[in-house]
């Protein structure tokens, strides 16, 4: 056998369908749609969930839960992450972002008591929790809430 032998299994490669190239062709006139029709059209068909006039999937659930438009979102920064930065430092928003702690600008910054702090640190945000105020002023820092 030779490379010019080779060829695919018999029935494994089939040709592609080209609609409406003719009446020779078999698919010419109506490129295999049929006559009239929401699916004959072009861009015919139903929506995307569509069940042929049942009561559709996503209004048979029951509505659930409430969503708060009025939330607010903090950027959260444990205090273990602020060793990294030299003692006595003043950390504001502006630092923490140029730091990489902070990425999207949202409602505010929250600080968190997880970790230990090595060195004392003045840091500006907008709400902190009571174990992380407490070890800030344990490391000699302090907490300055916007």
């Amino acid at each position: 056998m030779k490379i010019h032998d080779l060829s695919p299994a018999q029935g494994s490669r089939k040709k592609r369908k080209r609609v409406g190239r003719g009446p020779g062709s078999g698919h010419g006139k109506t490129s295999c749609r049929g006559h009239k029709g929401q699916k004959s059209r072009s861009g015919g068909g139903p929506r995307l969930g569509f069940e042929g006039g049942q009561m559709p999937l996503q209004r048979r659930l029951p509505k659930r839960g409430f969503t708060n438009i009025f939330k607010k979102e903090y950027n959260i920064i444990n205090i273990n992450e602020l060793n990294r930065f030299a003692p006595d430092s003043i950390l504001d928003r502006e630092a923490l972002k140029a730091a990489g702690l902070v990425k999207k600008v949202r409602d505010g910054i929250k600080l968190l008591g997880k970790g230990e702090i090595l060195q004392p640190v003045v840091i500006k945000v907008h709400k902190v929790s009571r174990t992380a105020m407490k070890k800030i002023e344990a490391a000699g820092g302090k907490v300055e809430v916007i």
